[in-house]
C-alpha cells in the first residue's frame, strides 16, 4: 500500500511525465491506477477478500479518492503541473469501479463455496 503509494506521488512529481500513447487518455490512466490503489486499500482493510464489506468498500473508495486529492494538491507545488478536478473525478471513479467489480467478485466465489457444502 505504502509502495503504491509512493509510486503515484514519485509519478505527480515529474515536471514533464512522458507523453502517453494515442490510446490511453490522462483520465483512463488516473482511473486505472487509483483502481489498483482502492483494490490494495481493500485488500489491507478487509485482510481476506471473502471478509470485504460495505463498510471496508466505502473507506477504501475514501481512502483513495483522499489520496487522490492530496496528490493533486501536491501537483500545484510541481513546476509544470497543474492540479485538476476532472482527474479526481477520474480517480474517484476508478476506484469505485474497481472496489465494486471486487466486491461481486468476492460475493459470487461466496455463493459457490456455499452451494459445495
Amino acid at each position: 500500500m505504502v509502495v503504491y503509494a509512493a509510486v503515484i506521488f514519485i509519478g505527480s512529481s515529474i515536471s514533464q511525465p512522458p507523453s502517453l500513447p494515442e490510446i490511453v487518455t490522462d483520465k483512463s490512466l488516473h482511473g486505472s491506477l487509483y483502481a489498483g490503489f482502492a483494490l490494495v486499500l481493500l485488500r489491507a482493510l478487509a485482510r481476506r477478500w471473502n471478509r470485504v464489506t460495505l463498510f471496508t468498500m466505502a473507506a477504501a473508495v475514501v481512502l483513495a479518492a483522499l489520496y487522490g486529492a492530496s496528490d493533486e494538491y501536491h501537483q500545484s507545488f510541481v513546476p509544470g503541473r497543474t492540479p485538476d478536478v476532472a482527474d479526481l473525478r477520474a480517480d474517484a471513479i476508478g476506484a469505485t469501479l474497481a472496489v465494486s467489480v471486487a466486491w461481486l467478485v468476492a460475493r459470487f466465489r461466496r455463493r459457490r463455496s456455499d452451494v459445495r457444502l
